[in-house]
């Protein structure tokens, strides 16, 4: 067997072995939502949104066009309150009391860096995810074994996570796509 086709068969098999991964590592529900969500904040020059999620919980993002999307989602002590600010437009306003005031046990934090929805690891030294939920903290950086957790439980807690973070991204495109 000579050396290109050699170079080729370790392609083709390294391509089988890998695929599975890589195809995981790359399946965000979550992209294009953000990326749908970061058009419609360009689109209407808004730097935030927010809207009521699952009854009694709240979410609200705070866009940094191209950078960054911060998402944060739980419930508030006043609904009354969050009410009206949702129906006064009020959406950083919504925001901020869900960041300082949401009850600690229900309350998700999104650090969406690039704003390109959750990504499994850190890609080519960019910035990586991170998400506070239920007291907990969790870096998408891809290295498992720093953040003391099996590539399954990783692969489980990113799924998770993503899959909450695609619900929130729904909640707040229908806000914008609702009718005036």
């Amino acid at each position: 067997m000579n050396t290109a086709a050699r170079t080729i068969g370790i392609s083709v098999l390294s391509a089988l072995l890998l695929g599975p991964v890589v195809s995981f590592a790359q399946d965000s529900k979550s992209a294009a939502l953000a990326a749908e969500l970061c058009k419609l904040l360009d689109e209407r020059k808004l730097d935030s949104v927010a809207a009521r999620q699952a009854g009694d919980q709240y979410v609200g993002a705070l866009y940094f066009a191209g950078t960054q999307l911060l998402v944060v989602r739980g419930k508030f002590g006043s609904a009354a309150r969050m009410d009206d600010l949702l129906g006064k437009k009020e959406y950083r306003e919504v925001y901020m009391d869900l960041s300082g005031a949401s009850d600690l046990k229900t309350r998700a934090f999104i650090m969406d860096l690039g704003a390109n929805g959750l990504r499994f690891k850190r890609e080519d030294n960019q910035p990586f995810d991170t998400v506070d939920v239920g007291g907990k903290s969790y870096q998408f950086d891809g290295e498992w074994g720093r953040a003391k957790m099996s590539e399954d439980e990783y692969k489980k807690t990113f799924a998770a996570t993503d899959e909450d973070y695609a619900q929130m991204l729904q909640a707040l495109i229908a806000t914008l796509k609702k009718p005036s």
